[in-house]
This record gives structure tokens, C-alpha cells and sequence, in this order.
């Protein structure tokens, strides 16, 4: 096994903040990973997926397994949908642009989301009105312990808003290697209604949307307002839009009744944390080369040589603002590696 010494991380977070890996290993395969959880030479071991959400504020003192397990394939097909495998290596969009030349529906919405397909049920990822919840069969992982090979079930995983079972009582226990999702291939159901999907199809003349249709838009959307990593350091949304009690709701809206809102049940509103953000003036603002980004509050920026820490820092001074101003609590989607 080809394990390096004092790798940069620079190129492998979209954040590009330049902490150091001790040691690093790229995992090609399930027995790699099976053979590298089981070098008792470096205990201190950290895995490493696509590296979209997270921010790293400090060299990594480990062995650093970078999960980059690569394939796709129909496992089930009839003449209404499929059952897709994708290997936690494949990149998520990518995986989204394979599934429409097949003419899969059920991941259009979920266009152009950073990372790779391994992370997406740890953080259930979503987008304009779908999650992975939506489409998730299973997904197997391996224990880290005893190297094991677990299949966890939609129920397994406890999804919930930005959150899974991995986040919470199997945090650094698993790592998963696939994931299985079940998608359409007639009879899509096509989600417009969420966010500016709908007017971004009236302003191209589209009255009838394909899949292939609907992803274009939110890929306009999403280009419109987030800024290319590739270009400018970020994690994408770096905070969750704070969900709030049907009392704390009716206090929020009669000292702001302007404020815009979604309504997720009888008793639960999600506020959208971006705009919350932007009024406390912190849009487009920029503190040496950490900043949020002009045209998304929610999007934490690099502007070249920021550190970890410094990220971290704009981040607490947001949540401080935004509660002092509201009476809510905003708190980071992104994972802080310490």
C-alpha cells in the first residue's frame, strides 16, 4: 500500500484550505479500505470522502484514508424504474448526469450538489424540495472496528433535515462504500414548485419540463448564486436553515412580519438562515481572506490563503448577530474538523 507523508489537503476540500495529512492513502476497493483499517501502525485513522462538506481548521495528525471507490451499475431494472448502485468514490453530480442520459428520474433536483455519493447519507443531502431520503434504498459500510460489511436500511439511517443516523449515534463508526437509490423511468415526479425553478423554466418558454429541463434550471440557479469551488474556496451552504417551534414562529413573524418562511408541519416552520444573514449585514463581507459571498449569505468563502480557524471564526461571529437580532440559533451544516 502506497502510503505518503505530509500530503497537503489543499486540492482534496473545496474549501482549499492547505492543512497537512501526516500520512495518506488512497482507497481504490472494499479490501483496501478492509487492509487500511487494519494497520495497527496508525491508529489514528481519518477518512476522507469528497471533502465538500467540511472545513478543516488544522493539520491532521492521522492517516488519512481517501475514499475513492469508483463505479455505477443498474442492479434491478423493469419497465417502470431501476435500482442504481453507485460506489462512494463517484462524484454526486456526476452520478446526477449519468442518471439523465439513462433517463432516470428522481436526482434532477438534486443537480450540481458538491461532494462525493459516499457522504450524501450521512448528510442527506438536498435540494430544491428533494432529498436523498426520497430515492434511498440502502447503503452499505464498512465497521471500522472490526471491518464488517453492514447494509443499512432507509430506517437504519434515520434521516432527517441535513441529518442521518451517521451524524449522530454511528458517528466514526462507518464507513460507507455505496449507496443504492430507486429511480423512474416513466411517470417522473417532477418537483417545480420549490425555490425559483419554476420561473427560471417560464423564463426559457418551458410549460412542460423534462427531468433533463429541470436539472438545467437548478443548475442555472445554483451557478447564479453559489460560487465554483474550483475557483473560489467554499463548502457550499455552510448553515442549516434553522427550524422553529409553532411558538417561536408566532413570536419571530409579529416582530417580523415580513420574514419569508417554510412551513414543514403543523407545528414546525423552517426559516431561511440566508436571509437571516443578510440582515444583519454580513452579505458580501469580507475579513482578510475569509468572507461570505455576495450573492448567497449562506456561502462561506476562501478568498486565497484563509485558514480553518479563520472560517470558523466569521462563522461564530454570524451566529452571534443573527441570534442576538432574532432569538434563533443558526448552527453550521458543514463538518468542523477540529
Amino acid at each position: 500500500m502506497d502510503i505518503q507523508k505530509e500530503i497537503s489537503l489543499k486540492s482534496y476540500n473545496t474549501f482549499g484550505i492547505d492543512a497537512k495529512a501526516r500520512y495518506f492513502i488512497e482507497i481504490n476497493s472494499v479490501d483496501e479500505l478492509r487492509l487500511a483499517l487494519r494497520l495497527k501502525e496508525y491508529p489514528e485513522k481519518f477518512i476522507l470522502g469528497g471533502g465538500s462538506n467540511m472545513l478543516i481548521t488544522g493539520d491532521i495528525n492521522a492517516l488519512v484514508l481517501y475514499i475513492n471507490i469508483k463505479g455505477i451499475e443498474v442492479v434491478e431494472e423493469n419497465k417502470d424504474g431501476v435500482i442504481l448502485k453507485s460506489m462512494a468514490g463517484e462524484n454526486w453530480h456526476n452520478l446526477v448526469l449519468w442518471t439523465l442520459e439513462k433517463g432516470y428520474g428522481g436526482l434532477e433536483n438534486m443537480s450540481l450538489i458538491p461532494g462525493n455519493t459516499g457522504t450524501a447519507p450521512i448528510q442527506n443531502i438536498g435540494a430544491y424540495g428533494v432529498e436523498l431520503k426520497d430515492t434511498f434504498v440502502n447503503c452499505e459500510a464498512i465497521n471500522i472496528a472490526d471491518q464488517s460489511l453492514k447494509i443499512f436500511t432507509k430506517d437504519d439511517c434515520r434521516f432527517g433535515y441535513r441529518d442521518s443516523y451517521f451524524k449522530n449515534e454511528g458517528k466514526g463508526k462507518y464507513i460507507i462504500t455505496s449507496v443504492t437509490l430507486q429511480l423512474t423511468k416513466h411517470n417522473h415526479r417532477r418537483n417545480t414548485s420549490y425555490g425559483a425553478i419554476a420561473s427560471e423554466l417560464e423564463k426559457n418558454g418551458i410549460s412542460d419540463p423534462k427531468i433533463k429541463d429541470i436539472s438545467n434550471a437548478v443548475i442555472a440557479i445554483r451557478q447564479s448564486k453559489l460560487p465554483d469551488p474550483k475557483v473560489l474556496g467554499n463548502s457550499g451552504s455552510f448553515f442549516k436553515n434553522p427550524v422553529i417551534s409553532e411558538s417561536e414562529f408566532h413570536t419571530f413573524t409579529k416582530d417580523f412580519p415580513n420574514a419569508p418562511f417554510y412551513t414543514l408541519s403543523n407545528d414546525t416552520y423552517k426559516i431561511p438562515a440566508g436571509w437571516l444573514i443578510e440582515q444583519v449585514g454580513y452579505k458580501g463581507k469580507r475579513f482578510g481572506d475569509a468572507g461570505i459571498h455576495k450573492n448567497q449569505a449562506l456561502v462561506l468563502v476562501n478568498y486565497g490563503n484563509a485558514s480553518g480557524q479563520e472560517i470558523i471564526d466569521l462563522a461564530h461571529k454570524i451566529i452571534e448577530a443573527v441570534e442576538k437580532k432574532f432569538r434563533i440559533r443558526i448552527a453550521p451544516e458543514v463538518n468542523i474538523i477540529a
